[in-house]
């Protein structure tokens, strides 16, 4: 389970970061702890009994597939077993979206990932982030939250924690029919 987003604090509370906000909540919710490992930082952890390595890339947004590529051939990972959360700005802010496969729409992120994986072919957790008119994309998705949207974050990461659970425990559709419609 990847989540995307960019190192460093400087982008720690941005819209561009929902995806490392959906993972860090995964692992508070699952004990897990991250550590270093080639281009990301990687925890182990359960999901009943399913062994499940969750992943934030460490590459910056556009070359998150250097990360997830190597990782999932390292630990022989097929693509259909490997989700990713990431901020979705053609979704309203907090609401969800879960599919199994997909083009990567404006998203360098996914672009990166599908280009290096040679496949669109693996399930996706969409974090609606929104896009406001007259601001240009990459100030909106690299703009500070603000209280109030920080704590919409907050629970759509709970939220994206939770269907990646789900996802891991009973399957797409069952994760798709509690979350995909949930709005906040």
């Amino acid at each position: 389970i990847a989540g995307l987003g960019n190192p460093g604090l400087k982008y720690r509370k941005t819209p561009h970061n929902a995806g490392f906000m959906a993972l860090d909540a995964l692992a508070d919710a699952l004990g897990a702890r991250f550590t270093k490992k080639g281009n990301g930082k990687v925890a182990e952890a359960r999901i009943g009994g399913e062994k499940v390595l969750l992943v934030k890339p460490q590459t910056f947004m556009n070359l998150s597939g250097d990360c997830i590529a190597p990782l999932a051939a390292y630990y022989k990972i097929p693509s259909e077993h490997i989700a990713v959360c990431y901020d979705d700005k053609d979704l309203p802010m907090g609401k969800l979206r879960i599919r199994a496969e997909g083009s990567a729409g404006s998203h360098n992120g996914m672009k990166s990932i599908i280009a290096r994986l040679d496949t669109q072919n693996f399930p996706r957790i969409r974090m609606g982030i929104g896009a406001p008119q007259g601001i240009r994309l990459m100030d909106y998705v690299l703009h500070k939250l603000s209280r109030q949207e920080q704590a919409v974050y907050a629970q759509m990461a709970q939220d994206a924690a939770q269907a990646a659970i789900l996802l891991v425990r009973e399957g797409l559709a069952a994760a798709q029919q509690k979350y995909s419609s949930k709005a906040h």
